[in-house]
């Protein structure tokens, strides 16, 4: 049987992390192909000599087949062995976000270091892999794009359209999930808008401004957000930026109406299951959800085109896309 060590971060009390579910399962997915070793960061990466700790502490850890690390903490294979190491790679937005030297730093130190300790690197998207060889320029082979598998929990639940007052879900309320355009663009229009996430002073403000008829919920169970999607007439997620999209490929699970962005990793991930607006664009996203409410047939076409679309997004295929990669990366190392 094949050993692989997981290297991931140490998580936060408090916070859910989606990306040690990810691996979780694939773990699952892979339990008569591969014998698993989970490494969990001891410290959290809270400052350089945190980040070195943990440096130090995964080249002790690392295996002598292959070394995946999952994500957020691409760094840990700067003192491992180049052709035993699967780093994967969610997205760059966190280099976006700081300025300066520092932005010199982090680039370095997550993404162009690691990429050149890595043999092979997997991308979540399209869109992710174009980052990485923006900031790295390093070989584009290398790169092997394996998307996120959709949860099994996500089944079809076919609901009579409200074309009176449908509920609108948004998933998030971070900066780049555009939530400020969305309410403005849904003023006036008889809709429930449900928020999933925690909603900040502006938001708030947005709301009461336009009169928007919503809920609010968040820190919320797994359950609880599917319950979400069940209850929802559209999923609107014209978000701005996204690495790759989950709540588009949740939607079409359960059969439910996606508008979404033309930019970043959603066309991609949407395929033809899903309207696409120009999110910087108030006019376009109403009008997106006037069209949604008014055309019968383009929803339908919409559900139809998710089916297929969800395809794509199996657990069991895209564990299996991983596993080519784990013996690749044994096959090489056997033979050195």
């Amino acid at each position: 049987m094949l050993k692989v060590t997981f290297f991931q971060r140490r998580p936060r009390p408090g916070f859910n992390f989606s990306l040690e579910a990810i691996f979780e399962d694939i773990r699952t997915q892979l339990a008569n192909k591969i014998d698993a070793n989970v490494q969990i960061c001891s410290r959290y990466n809270d400052g350089l000599m945190t980040k070195v700790f943990n440096i130090t502490e995964a080249a002790f850890r690392q295996s002598k087949s292959v070394n995946h690390i999952t994500g957020e903490v691409h760094f840990l294979n700067l003192l491992m062995r180049k052709n035993r190491v699967l780093l994967t790679i969610l997205d760059c937005r966190f280099v976006d976000r700081k300025e300066g030297w520092q932005k010199t730093f982090i680039r370095w130190l997550y993404l162009v270091l690691p990429a050149k300790k890595a043999k092979y690197i997997t991308a979540i998207s399209e869109s992710t892999k174009q980052d990485i060889l923006k900031y790295t320029n390093c070989d584009a082979d290398k790169i092997k794009i394996v998307p996120v598998a959709v949860d099994a929990m996500y089944q079809p639940k076919p609901k009579p359209f409200n074309s009176k007052k449908p509920t609108i879900l948004q998933v998030g309320t971070g900066e780049n999930k555009n939530l400020l355009r969305l309410i403005e663009a849904l003023a006036g229009i008889p809709c429930h808008l449900s928020i999933v996430g925690k909603l900040n002073a502006k938001q708030q403000a947005h709301l009461d401004r336009y009169k928007i008829d919503f809920s609010n919920r968040y820190n919320i169970s797994s359950e609880e957000i599917l319950a979400q999607y069940h209850a929802c007439d559209i999923v609107a997620f014209v978000s701005t930026f996204e690495g790759f999209g989950m709540p588009i490929v949740e939607a079409n699970s359960v059969e439910r109406v996606v508008l979404t962005s033309t930019i970043s990793s959603m066309p991609e991930v949407a395929g033809e299951a899903a309207l696409l607006v120009n999110p910087y664009e108030v006019k376009a996203i109403r009008k997106g959800i006037f069209t949604i409410i008014q055309n019968e047939k383009l929803r339908q076409a919409l559900i139809e085109a998710g089916r297929k679309n969800k395809l794509r997004f199996q657990s069991a295929a895209i564990a299996q896309q991983y596993y080519d990669l784990y013996q690749e990366i044994a096959s090489d190392t056997q033979k050195k």
